[in-house]
């Protein structure tokens, strides 16, 4: 999870031109949109939401009453792309199984 995280930080550097922060100056646990944290605004909201669709084919509901629990942290940023993974993959198992006659 550490390289997702890595990763993840690495992204958002890139897509919302922070290039006076590094990976290693965002906290995993630091608030993103606090300004006792990363200080991030609700535009650069709409930008992580893109960049989670563009990276990870991640799609997150308007209406989800999770998103910003979701958009809180690094840390809870990776626990949606890897249980996004996690789900991805089981739906591709079970349907690689197919219906054997």
């Amino acid at each position: 999870m550490d390289s997702l995280k890595l990763e993840i930080k690495r992204l958002l550097i890139e897509a919302l031109d922070l290039e006076h922060l590094t990976p290693a100056d965002i906290d995993d646990d630091a608030p993103l949109f606090d300004t006792d944290g990363v200080g991030l605004d609700s535009i650069d909201a709409l930008e992580i939401g893109i960049v989670l669709r563009q990276h990870y084919q991640l799609t997150i509901a308007a209406d989800d009453e999770d998103v910003r629990g979701h958009f809180r942290s690094i840390d809870t940023l990776a626990a949606l792309v890897a249980g996004h993974r996690d789900e991805s993959e089981a739906l591709e198992t079970t349907a690689g199984k197919g219906i054997e006659s």
